[in-house]
């Protein structure tokens, strides 16, 4: 069984370290996507941070593997190794040109979404004023379809998100998002947004932040109730898991530069409070997500779909173009 979060975040650092990846892999993950930017993120940051991590990964390749297919991540765990891959959250990395996304494939992003809460010359964000997508969004699609990229609809817009689905010629994805009918959050996505989802083959894969699990504490058990409501909805073929853990780490400072504004970008009229923080669940959760989801009526073939098989079906699907990520050895 592959065990397959669809996303965590580092340091935006150069020098992060990478003990949380560690304990992902000891507690059962096989892949991981890590985000390397977003929309407050300039691009010299990002640029940084992906050279970072590639030379993290590079310097002890019997731990790690940086991943282009499905195969490389079979091989990978069959290896011990944890596979890792690299996502966007927001198209301003992109910086209005879809030429774009097929340097950043080359650099190892393999999962993409186009707008972080707020809304830019791409996408609409999901605390922002709906527009839908935009011109430029359209051919940012058809760059994401094209370089063989997951096209991502977390962070984004109700309407744009229904207008990326519609438009995309490949299966989307939501790494992190929960049910809105659970808990009514801008962040979380309605089952308008889950039914569109599955119907392009997709796969809405469950956060474990506290904000949109409405738990202070989450654990295994608040993470698939979340999947079962998506699963009675749209079948357990859609069905994943992104838990969104958080990793901070004293001494490294990744506050983007300029005149960053935490308050624009995590707006407390959209619930979001600077006093208290979210929790996320611990790396260990994965131990114990397959007996939480066979608690709510998951067999055991549904359990291993939701925990791996549904996004190695979609990555299969839209990670068909081989890519060069060749790293060398730091």
């Amino acid at each position: 069984m592959i065990n397959w979060d669809a996303h965590a975040c580092l340091p935006q650092h150069p020098q992060a370290d990478f003990t949380p990846v560690n304990q992902l892999h000891a507690a059962g993950v096989n892949y991981v996507s890590l985000n390397v930017g977003a929309d407050m993120n300039p691009v010299s940051q990002v640029m940084s941070v992906i050279a970072g991590y590639r030379a993290t990964i590079a310097a002890d390749p019997g731990r790690y593997v940086l991943v282009s297919c499905v195969d490389d991540i079979i091989q990978a765990a069959a290896d011990g190794r944890i596979a890792i891959s690299f996502d966007l959250e927001g198209s301003m990395p992109l910086l209005d040109q879809p030429d774009m996304v097929a340097l950043y494939a080359q650099l190892g992003v393999r999962q993409i979404h186009f707008a972080y809460n707020r809304n830019n010359s791409v996408a609409d964000g999901c605390h922002d004023a709906p527009r839908g997508l935009t011109g430029l969004g359209y051919r940012m699609v058809e760059a994401v379809n094209e370089a063989g990229i997951l096209m991502d609809c977390a962070h984004s817009g109700r309407l744009c998100s229904m207008d990326i689905m519609s438009a995309s010629t490949k299966p989307v994805i939501f790494s992190h998002a929960n049910p809105y009918s659970l808990v009514p959050h801008g962040r979380n996505v309605t089952d308008e947004q889950i039914r569109a989802c599955a119907d392009t083959g997709g796969v809405v894969c469950v956060s474990g932040l506290s904000w949109f699990l409405g738990s202070s504490h989450p654990n295994a058990d608040d993470v698939a109730r979340h999947v079962a409501y998506i699963a009675e909805l749209v079948g357990p073929a859609h069905a994943g898991i992104g838990l969104d853990i958080c990793f901070s780490q004293e001494g490294l400072d990744d506050t983007p530069p300029g005149d960053f504004d935490p308050a624009y970008w995590w707006p407390v009229s959209a619930g979001y409070s600077a006093s208290k923080p979210p929790t996320f669940t611990p790396p260990g959760v994965w131990r114990h997500l397959a007996a939480a989801l066979r608690n709510v009526g998951l067999s055991e073939a549904e359990t291993e779909m939701v925990m791996g098989r549904n996004m190695m079906r979609v990555a299969q699907q839209v990670w068909s173009r081989p890519v060069n990520l060749k790293l060398l050895a730091a």
